[in-house]
């Protein structure tokens, strides 16, 4: 009887032994992935003012005949230096994801004349992210330019991202807003284009 105790006790301690050691270094990843987005997101609110182009102004240069804008962002190229990128849904909202084509427009905006590229969406987690966006903004009534142009209106500061999102089972957008050298985030309902509140939103 004493044996099989030990041994149950002996297979206790071993579990308990992995599912913390897992639980500790699982945490460390996310403090480390943390770390790195604050980073990044630093770097890039140190040189956001270098942009000579507005996030509006990439979604209406990126909106051509049927192609239409469904996410947009300003960003750190792999040379650390800022890029504004579009991701646009070729065939517009009325096609399915299964049925469109995805690109990302992309330049540097430090010139008052936007020069992107063009390039159709292959990595899986970019074309999974540009589906999702696809379908937040079928569903609503007011375009990105819409969310953008408003949320620039309601609040002070540089617009450095747009992103659709299901979010607590909304369908919003997530705006992004430098403001006096911090990120706030925005949500506004695709449906009705009015700022909705969220519990993560910082003021």
């Amino acid at each position: 009887m004493n044996r099989k105790q030990d041994l149950v006790k002996y297979w206790l301690v071993l579990v308990l032994g992995i599912v913390l050691s897992f639980g500790i270094s699982n945490t460390k990843l996310v403090l480390a992935e943390d770390e790195e987005h604050e980073k990044d997101t630093g770097a890039l609110l140190s040189v956001i003012s270098q942009s000579k182009v507005s996030l509006a102004d990439g979604i209406r240069a990126a909106t051509k005949g049927t192609e239409v804008p469904i996410s947009a962002k300003f960003e750190l190229d792999d040379k650390g230096k800022i890029s504004l990128s579009v991701y646009t849904a070729e065939k517009g909202l009325s096609a399915d994801a299964q049925n469109n084509v995805f690109k990302e427009i992309s330049g540097s905006p430090e010139s008052p004349t936007w020069n992107p590229e063009s390039e159709v969406i292959k990595d899986e987690g970019d074309l999974k992210a540009a589906k999702e966006q696809l379908t937040v903004l079928s569903k609503g009534k007011v375009s990105l330019l819409d969310v953008v142009e408003k949320a620039t209106k309601e609040h002070q500061g540089t617009v450095m991202a747009a992103m659709p999102e299901n979010e607590d089972n909304k369908s919003v957008c997530e705006v992004r807003i430098a403001q006096n050298g911090k990120v706030s985030e925005y949500h506004y309902d695709v449906g009705s284009g009015n700022e909705v509140k969220m519990d993560e939103d910082k003021y």
